[in-house]
């Protein structure tokens, strides 16, 4: 019988890649994003089933429309957390719209979503959830409030789970996923090629790359997985440097992190 996931945010990059990825391995695909015809081009090019859910995460519809199709589906194996933005500029000069519905994706999709997939897979005894989190996490950055506020959020969110499920000895797994840079339409969005000359070609990894540290970290159970050294190097720091020195870094002309 073949195991079934759902991925959010998977009509480019890192949801993308997931489902390339989880197919190969002969999951069954729940695929949701907004863009219905690039999930319809995706899907009929995987080599198992993939059905098709256009729906945006920010809107109380697209959020109940995936609920539904999870409480739909009680064989559920794998809920991937992927969809997200980023905005650029001072909290209090964006657009108010853009930060709520960065909360709404980032935190509210993620708690309902997640909510749905374990009250099926904790009485089963099986399953597991992915949750796209970012390095970004553990630093503060001008220009990056509310991205920091809710990928801190979901790492602290995943622990939490990981607690509960420890506490009654559950197998279900859940997993943060902390990528640093990653080439994809996501840094497109925020400046493109331009962004990438600024931030230095040996930072950037591949979608490719970072999947496969998330699939291998959740073979193992891993609970928190930052992908290439450099960034297990740089989230360490994150976690031990003084707000002092992270304040420094933040500031208008300091290296954004």
């Amino acid at each position: 019988m073949s195991r079934l996931a759902l991925i959010t945010g998977a009509s480019s990059g890192i949801g993308e890649v997931f489902a390339r990825k989880l197919a190969a391995r002969g999951y069954d695909l729940i695929l949701v994003a907004r863009r219905r015809d690039r999930l319809r081009a995706l899907a009929a090019n995987l080599p198992t089933t993939a059905e098709v859910l256009s729906a945006d995460l920010s809107t109380e519809e697209g959020v109940a429309a995936v609920e539904n199709a999870i409480h739909s589906h009680s064989s559920l194996d794998l809920l991937v957390n992927n969809a997200g933005f980023g905005t650029r500029g001072r909290f209090w000069e964006t657009g108010l719209a853009g930060q709520i519905d960065m909360h709404e994706v980032h935190v509210m999709a993620t708690m309902r979503l997640t909510r749905a997939a374990l009250a099926g897979m904790v009485p089963r005894g099986s399953g597991g959830v992915i949750s796209v989190s970012s390095v970004a996490a553990w630093a503060q950055s001008e220009g990056g409030v509310s991205y920091c506020a809710t990928k801190a959020w979901i790492n602290s969110f995943t622990e939490s789970l990981d607690l509960e499920l420890r506490g009654i000895n559950s197998p279900v797994k859940v997993q943060a996923l902390c990528p640093g840079f990653t080439i994809t339409e996501f840094h497109d969005a925020l400046g493109g090629s331009d962004f990438r000359r600024k931030v230095g070609n040996w930072l950037w990894m591949t979608a490719g790359e970072v999947v496969q540290s998330s699939l291998d970290g959740f073979d193992r159970g891993d609970l928190i997985v930052v992908p290439g050294w450099k960034y297990k190097a740089a989230a360490f720091l994150l976690k031990h440097l003084p707000y002092r020195i992270k304040r420094r870094i933040g500031r208008p002309g300091g290296k954004r992190v």
